[in-house]
């Protein structure tokens, strides 16, 4: 009679090993360098879905009074904003086209501004005067005026 063949656990893993918890490579988060919002720019213009908002929450508030919550105001302005045919949407589209067409304006006057600011900055020593009226908040434009 032949004897027992021993069995081979080479090939299996020892229980200890399968115990340990797996190391996962973690990937290195990238940073987002963001620049920093400058307080005196102009504010950007609502949409059109907005505009309709700002007087869709006035009548919802009207019909509903009891209903306090944002987001059922929000889905009902948005399913009605959905049936809306373009005509109905057309007032709302122009109200946002002339606010985007006064927020270019007032954006290339904030730009000019801030232009003729750092050059009258570089240009000449600053006096206290003129460091409270041309104040420059942008990094890259330079380091704050100060006296």
């Amino acid at each position: 009679m032949k004897g027992l063949k021993p069995a081979t656990v080479a090939s299996k893993k020892p229980v200890a090993e399968s115990l340990k918890p797996k190391r996962t490579m973690k990937k290195e988060k990238v940073e987002k360098v963001s620049k920093k919002k400058d307080a005196d720019a102009p504010k950007r213009p609502a949409g059109a879905f907005f505009i309709f908002m700002e007087e869709f929450r006035k009548s919802f508030k009207l019909e509903f009074p009891d209903v306090k919550s944002g987001p059922a105001v929000g889905k009902a302005g948005g399913e009605k904003w959905k049936s809306l045919t373009a005509t109905e949407k057309a007032p709302y589209v122009e109200k946002a086209s002339k606010r985007k067409a006064e927020y270019e304006i007032a954006l290339k006057e904030y730009e000019n501004k801030k232009q003729d600011c750092i050059v009258e900055a570089e240009k000449s020593v600053v006096t206290e005067k003129s460091a409270s009226a041309c104040e420059i908040h942008d990094d890259e434009a330079g380091q704050e005026v100060s006296s």
